[in-house]
Parts: structure tokens; sequence; C-alpha cells
């Protein structure tokens, strides 16, 4: 029974952030550990609700009332025990997901804070680990039938999981040097250390599944010898075509980049370092990228950007200016654009933004500006209003409003147009769709049969918890097609979409 009046006895508080003149001087989480004390008083001020919405808000359909009563208790095994029943990853999620499960905590709706359920989820999951780690579950028997999984980021682990824990021979093919995708080298190591994939993955190899980097499927292996050497495939290659801006003047300036191939960069130099290799921050053609004494111009608001705000940060740059094409959002959720419990438009303030840096919003680049040379020295930006007519974007610059910002780095951080266009997509017979992504039929096969498809690159670019949601229900769907004995847990459908006010 839960504790009836635990949201009345505690406000809402997380743990305190490492100070930032320390944190901005090394790659380390952001957060310490919050304490047990802390985490069973957030967690009594769950009051377990009749209707939890919470369980809406969250596609993997998480049991958060659940594992917060057995954390009030005391009772952490079973915690672990019930949180791994529907997430197989909640060491990832717990740091990287913004938490749509909170924005529908029923206290939301009586004008209260919501629990913090992300801070109980990612101390649970540290707990497993603390309290005898990661076991493997090996199945006692094979069933004879094997998997190709493609992409190793959350969606493709995920059903490898699944597959493995199902008895299906599993392999995953990895284009990059080292299996997490996007984990690895995508997410700066201040969000997510990387000990927390490789214990993962250990726990994977345990328990059967093979690993194969540096395997660029379409390349270096065909669609054809794929499939001649498995049962069934599944396309987890995630969403990386990032969107661009050729048509604004001096896009092909030396200095503007993609903001996906500056956090690679970081990455790698990070990763270099904690072997003991030195490394620079170079694409791979050789130029450098490194943040180091410049001026950094971070084009776009979202997630992608901040970790670039905070790589800057830690890379130290002279300063950085983070351009929002949108007017600064509102502090609080407006009920009336985002009801309750919808995931609401409201300014989110990550750790990077109290590091430094300036945000701007409503304006937009009129054009990136030329030292000279061929590299950028500033950008040329405008205020500007938004608005939507039949479905399209206007974006109106006010007159007399425009002035220049330095710039010797500019990173665009506008988001993702889909999976890219590779040689594997033709060759398994799978075309994008207007989005960029590759669609599913209801049982999550493609076009062609026995190739199955999950994650962003079947949603587009989205969260975490969408792409674990989504390999675990694509690993149920190939189970099924493969005569698999019983039913895998399936949380999502090919057409599910978030929670949305109709």
């Amino acid at each position: 029974m839960p504790d009836p009046n635990g949201f009345l006895r505690y406000e809402r508080r997380l743990p305190a952030r490492r100070p930032v003149a320390v944190r901005i001087t090394d790659w380390r989480e952001v957060y310490p550990p919050a304490g047990e004390e802390l985490i069973r008083e957030q967690a009594t001020r769950c009051m377990d609700c009749g209707i939890p919405f919470c369980h809406d808000g969250c596609p993997l359909g998480n049991r958060i009332p659940d594992w917060n009563d057995l954390v009030r208790t005391g009772s952490w095994d079973a915690a672990v025990e019930s949180l791994h029943a529907t997430n197989n990853f909640p060491e990832f999620t717990g740091r990287l997901c913004p938490a749509p499960c909170e924005a529908a905590c029923v206290l939301g709706l009586g004008g209260q804070q919501p629990v913090t359920i992300k801070q109980v989820e990612v101390e649970i999951a540290d707990a497993a680990v603390a309290r005898g780690g990661l076991t493997p579950r090996p199945v006692p028997a094979s069933t004879g039938r094997s998997v190709a999984v493609v992409g190793s980021g959350p969606a493709g682990l995920a059903a490898a999981q699944q597959l493995a824990r199902a008895g299906h021979a599993v392999t995953v093919y990895e284009r990059d040097d080292a299996i997490g995708g996007l984990l690895r080298y995508g997410i700066p190591d201040f969000k997510l250390e990387k000990q927390h994939i490789d214990r993962r993955l250990a726990q994977l190899a345990a328990e059967g599944v093979q690993f194969r980097t540096g395997v660029n499927v379409g390349v270096d292996v065909t669609a054809e010898e794929l499939r001649a050497r498995h049962d069934a495939v599944l396309l987890a290659c995630g969403a990386l075509q990032g969107r661009d801006t050729p048509e604004t003047p001096g896009r092909p300036l030396r200095g503007v980049h993609q903001a996906m191939t500056h956090l690679v960069a970081a990455n790698r130099v990070v990763a270099a370092a904690g072997d003991g290799r030195p490394a620079p921050a170079v694409l791979p053609d050789g130029t450098p990228i490194d943040a180091a004494g410049k001026h950094v111009v971070i084009i776009g608001g979202g997630d992608t950007a901040a970790d670039c705000l905070g790589v800057a940060h830690r890379q130290g740059a002279a300063g950085v200016h983070q351009l929002d094409l949108y007017p600064e959002p509102p502090h609080g959720r407006d009920a009336e654009r985002d009801p309750w419990p919808t995931w609401p438009w409201v300014l989110r303030n990550y750790p990077a933004h109290e590091e430094g840096g300036e945000r701007v919003f409503a304006v937009a680049v009129q054009e990136f500006v030329d030292d000279g040379t061929g590299q950028v020295r500033g950008v040329r930006i405008a205020e500007v209003t938004v608005e939507r007519r039949d479905g399209r974007r206007i974006v109106t610059a006010l007159p007399g409003s425009e002035r220049e910002l330095p710039a010797d780095l500019v990173l665009l951080a506008i988001g993702f147009e889909g999976t890219e266009e590779q040689p594997l997509l033709a060759q398994f017979g799978v075309t994008r769709n207007a989005r960029g992504a590759v669609d599913a039929r209801p049982d999550w096969q493609t076009d062609a049969d026995g190739v199955f498809v999950a994650g962003d690159m079947h949603r587009g670019a989205s969260l975490i918890v969408w792409a674990i949601a989504e390999g675990r229900a694509a690993a149920a769907a190939i189970h099924s097609y493969l005569g698999g004995v019983g039913d895998l847990p399936a949380p999502v459908d090919p057409a599910r979409q978030p929670l949305a006010a109709r």
C-alpha cells in the first residue's frame, strides 16, 4: 500500500549537480549518485494512482508505481526485477530520456510537481550493478534459428537481447569500430559514461549475442550474403541523415559542420584518452573540429544542441551562442496548447546551459560570413517570426533587425531527415518514405519478407524509450515469424504514436 500523503510531506527534489567549475574540467557525468534516503523520499511521493497515466506517457509500459513503492519500502532486489521486466536498459533511459512519463504524472494534473520517475529509475538501475552486477540469463537450449541485427543502438541491442533470451542465435553487425550506435559516439560522457554500455554488452555477450564491428552491411557484406546466413534480418540503423541548410549563403565555408560530426569527433577523443591513446578532435579527412579557443555558434534548440554546448565548454571555447528559430517557450505548461498528460512545449534548461553560453531565441541565420580565405568568421542573423500556413512553416525576417555574431565554428543541430541513403536499402529491396524513414507492416516487416525494421530507422529521430520499445516489439514479431514457442513482450505496434491532444 503506497503512502497516500507522501506527495504532501515531500517536495520534488533532485540530487545536486556537480559544481560547474569542477565538471567542465572533465567528462564525467553531471549528476552524482542521489543516495538511498533521497530516492526513497522521492519514491514515496508516488500515489499509485488508480489510473497511472505515467504508463501511457512511457511507450515501454514501465511499471512505475510498482517499483516506486518497492523503493519506498526498501525492496531493492524486487525493484530491480520489476524495472527490468519492461526495460532492457534502464541505466540508459534513466540518464538520457526526457521523461514523458513525468509529464503524464497525475500530480501534474493537480498543480503539483511530478514524481522524479527518471531519477528513481536510474538509481534502481545502478543498484542492480552495485548489488551483484548485471546477471546474464543464457538459455539452456537453442532454437536453431538465426537472426542478423544491423545496427547496435538501443533498438538493435534491445531486440538482440530479447531474441537471444528466446533461444535464437543473434549476430549484431555494426559499421563503426565499437558497439553502441549513438550511445557510444553520439552522446557525450557527461551524460552517459561508456562504462554503462560496456557492462551491458558483457551481459549480452554472456547471453550468446555475437558482435561484429567494422562491418558495413551493403558494402563489406551484401544483403544477399546476410540473408543466406540468417533466417531473419532486423534493420536498426538509426536516423542519422542530418538536416542541412544548403540555401543559406556561405554554407560551404570551412568551419560550418553538422553537429553530429563534432559530437562524434569529441567522443572519440574522450574514448581514446580513456585507453591512454592520443587522439585529436578531427573529421575523417583530418580537418580539425575542436572548439578550443573559438567562438562557437550552435544552431538549434534541442538535445543535440545542448550536447554540443556542453562539449564546447569542456573543450575550452572562447564563447558560445545557441540560436533558436522559435520564440522563448513558456516556463510552465500551457494547458490550452498542451493539455495534461501530453508532452508540453516549455523552456527546457539543460545542465550545459548553466555552464555558460548565451541563448538567442526567435532568430535565423541569413548568411555565414567569409573571412576572405574560405573560413567562416561570423554569422549574420535576423529576428524572425514563424507561422504555419497550409501545413507549411513560413519564416519572416524583421527588417532592420540584422546583426553579426563572431563564429569560428558553426554547428548545425537542426534535426534529422531520417535514415541515411545507403547501399543496404536497395540490396534488401526497401525504400525510404517521404520522411526518410522505412515503413513497417503491422508485423514489423518491411516490403521485403523476413526483413524487419525498428527504432529511429522506422520512426525517425525520436526518444530512446521509443527505440527500446520498438526493438522489443520487433523482436516479438521476429520470434513469431521464426515459429518460436510462446510470445515475447510487444509494448508498441508500428502505428503507435506518443500521447497527443486530438
